[in-house]
């Protein structure tokens, strides 16, 4: 895996630094854009004085089905680190199921064999169309299936979005599928939803920030232990009244008939875990499937047969059994520069640690060199983040400026969460103060590494705080019948911004002018040859050229 240095481009002398602002992207509006509401003279200045461009960060480019699905930090980050686009898990999916090559796999005749010998068939994951984590249609799609194997008995967990989608959207999604159920039950075919709650009570935690959600799911899901209604909707519209929150927040239920919960899980049963994301698959399938876990008290495990829809970590083989392969990621940005001895610096708060190393790296877990890689994670607030839209990012600053000034590092990457995380809860006014917050750490961040003759790349992974009101087809705000915005919570389709900041020593670079809509996946040799280095033949092609 050696890289071949370039006779084009001269490395860039100092330290070269890619900052990701996790979710802000470039709208061509102005109502509901948290960024450019928001007061940022630094990068407002660097994007007015700099080489920029916009790059696409949604659809085909990051290796989803189709243009009309968002792209994620997920996706993202796989295609900083891969320098190529693969298909990911939606499209994995979909395809899967399609071909039919999803119902002849090993892992689908294990769950379908534990359901058909007594035990229950349980269905657990996020309830929407939002395609990040997971699709709907892909449920149904196993649903019917499972029926026409002879499965007799089926519970489905539903975690409501509320982020993906639109803020309150759950009951468009419980009550069709409610009738769906319906047409399904004939021919003695035992079929309904048995418990839920909101993908942040619940759960889907991620990299260990919270446990507790997990162990609220838990109790949930396989005990039966909560509040009991007689349906999702009953929950739904029970929890809206009393707790005012959106879906993404609403507390667990489970589904009750005469007194008694209508899908614990127990042993014998089968569980599927639909989502095909992996950062916030992980806990949970870790808590089915490990004989001693320290993490929250479980109780009685019960012995069931599990899957993943997809394996959501190559390293540790977490899951060991799922429906579908995983992309199979390779020659990873991160593993040529530690086959080449490039020093590596990667920081991120709990919230976005995996993405600038685990899905960085091609959906794996460890380092590739110990010797040459620092990872660092700054542990996040376990707070609303609309109650602390700066979250960590003064802490990240203080860290990665001392790592530049260490002269121990080549080649340095960290991720600001806050566009995202923030721009998930929808509060406007919060996403506007992230992004202030952020700016003064750029402040901060680029003379430190300027002073160092070093070059910084700005850029973003999806949009997401660029859009914060939902707009019907006509492009036009969404208002309630009392004229207020409609929150918007979920991803973007806009592009994203690549500013390149290079020191005054150096003579610089100049972007190319000549690539067709680029994407993510073209950063990856961008960062190669301002290292110094030629790209790999198979990679995007590079955004710079020489000058």
């Amino acid at each position: 895996m050696k890289l071949e240095k370039s006779a084009r481009f001269s490395p860039c002398p100092g330290p070269l630094v890619t900052v990701i602002l996790d979710g802000v992207g470039i709208s061509p509006r102005e109502d509901g854009d948290a960024v450019k509401s928001a007061r940022t003279p630094t990068l407002d200045r660097l994007m007015a004085t700099c080489p920029t461009t916009a790059l696409r960060a949604h659809g085909t480019a990051v290796g989803m089905p189709s243009d009309e699905d968002m792209g994620n930090s997920e996706v993202g980050h796989n295609a900083f680190g891969a320098g190529r686009v693969f298909a990911q898990g939606a499209k994995l999916v979909a395809e899967s199921i399609a071909s039919g090559s999803l119902w002849h796999g090993q892992a689908w005749a294990d769950v379908i064999g534990a359901a058909k010998s007594g035990g229950t068939l349980h269905f657990l994951g996020l309830f929407s169309d939002g395609n990040v984590h997971s699709h709907i249609d892909h449920l149904k799609a196993m649903l019917i299936r499972a029926k026409e194997e002879g499965v007799k008995r089926v519970r489905i967990h539903i975690l409501l979005d509320g982020r993906d989608v639109g803020e309150t959207s759950a009951l468009d999604y419980v009550d069709p599928f409610e009738l769906f159920l319906a047409g399904l039950r004939d021919g003695g075919f035992d079929v309904a939803i048995a418990s839920g709650g909101g993908r942040m009570q619940i759960t889907m935690d991620r990299y260990e920030a919270d446990w507790s959600m997990v162990a609220r799911g838990w109790a949930i899901h396989v005990r039966g232990e909560g509040r009991a209604f007689a349906s999702a909707r009953e929950a739904i519209e029970t929890y809206r009244a009393e707790a005012a929150v959106i879906d993404q927040d609403l507390p667990g239920f489970v589904i009750a008939a005469d007194g008694k919960p209508l899908g614990p899980i127990v042993d014998g049963d089968a569980v599927v875990l639909f989502n095909f994301r992996g950062d916030r698959a992980i806990e949970i399938s870790r808590a089915f499937t490990e004989e001693h876990l320290a993490a929250f008290d479980r109780g009685t495990v019960p012995r069931v047969t599990y899957a993943g829809m997809m394996q959501y970590d190559g390293d540790t083989k977490m899951p060991a059994r799922f429906l579908v392969e995983p992309p199979a990621i390779d020659r990873t940005l991160g593993e040529y520069l530690a086959r080449n001895g490039i020093s590596q610096y990667a920081i991120s708060e709990t919230q976005k640690y995996g993405h600038v190393t685990y899905f960085w790296n091609g959906n794996r877990s460890g380092k590739f060199d110990e010797a040459t890689e620092t990872y660092v994670e700054i542990p996040s607030d376990v707070v609303p983040f609309e109650q602390r839209p700066w979250m960590k990012c003064a802490e990240i600053t203080d860290a990665l400026i001392e790592a530049v000034q260490s002269g121990h590092y080549r080649y340095l990457r960290v991720n600001y969460a806050n566009g995202d995380m923030v721009g998930h809860t929808g509060n406007f006014e919060a996403a506007v103060t992230a992004m202030q917050g952020l700016d003064l750490q750029l402040a901060r961040l680029i003379p430190a590494v300027l002073a160092v003759n070093g070059t910084v790349i700005i850029t973003a992974d999806h949009g997401n705080a660029d859009e914060m009101y939902e707009l019907d087809k006509k492009g036009n705000v969404k208002r309630d019948a009392d004229g207020r915005t409609k929150a918007k919570t979920s991803h973007t389709l806009n592009p994203v911004p690549f500013v390149l900041i290079s020191a005054a020593s150096h003579p610089g670079y100049a972007l190319r002018d000549d690539l067709a809509a680029p994407g993510l996946s073209n950063v990856a040799a961008t960062i190669l040859n301002l290292l110094g280095f030629e790209a790999p033949a198979d990679y995007d092609p590079s955004l710079i050229k020489p000058v």
